[in-house]
């Protein structure tokens, strides 16, 4: 007997955790991640590079909405209070997640990823492998095409795409070598 299984994908880096939505709502990352290709956005609001590339990638995330597209975006606030970075999000930021203000997530992911400055756009797979470091430079330049070989990628970490997988340039890239 054989019957199609249905494999779920969620980010293991936000496991036991909650994240809050720009209307304040705490969310499990397991019920809103899953199977989306997801990128954290270390951000605050006052950072004047952030807020130059901010309203692009609020641009560029309501882009792959309305397509449909299994994005997400995770902000990670260097904000002062959770009051400037609550301003922030309701100011600039697209509808996406935010790790909760004071969370000592947002120190263990700044840790994990090498954030020395912002603003850092940063895709990962599900196990929170970098799949782009440079991906504040790839919407800026390429706009919502840049998804599709995030896309790509993040299928050949789960094992939906048969393909050889490579680390260079700090990217994850896959192809059918």
């Amino acid at each position: 007997m054989s019957g199609a299984v249905k494999t779920i994908f969620t980010m293991n880096i936000f496991a036991d955790r909650q994240l809050v939505r720009r209307s304040g709502v705490l969310v499990y990352p397991e019920d809103v991640l899953e199977n989306k290709v997801v990128a954290l956005y270390f951000s605050a609001g006052w950072c004047p590079p952030c807020n130059q590339f901010t309203p692009l990638l609020a641009e560029f995330y309501n882009e792959l909405k309305e397509n449909d597209l299994p994005f997400e975006i995770v902000f990670v606030s260097s904000d002062k209070t959770a009051s400037d970075m609550k301003t922030y999000m309701k100011r600039c930021h697209g509808d996406w997640l935010a790790v909760p203000f004071g969370s000592e997530l947002i120190q263990e992911l700044k840790k994990r990823y090498h954030v020395t400055a912002i603003p850092k756009l940063i895709v990962v797979t599900d196990d929170g492998d970098v799949v782009t470091a440079m991906a504040r430079k790839e919407v800026t330049e390429n706009g919502p095409k840049c998804f599709t070989p995030w896309a790509h990628a993040v299928a050949v970490a789960r094992g939906e795409v048969g393909t050889t997988v490579t680390k260079a340039s700090g990217r994850l890239t896959a192809g059918n070598e």
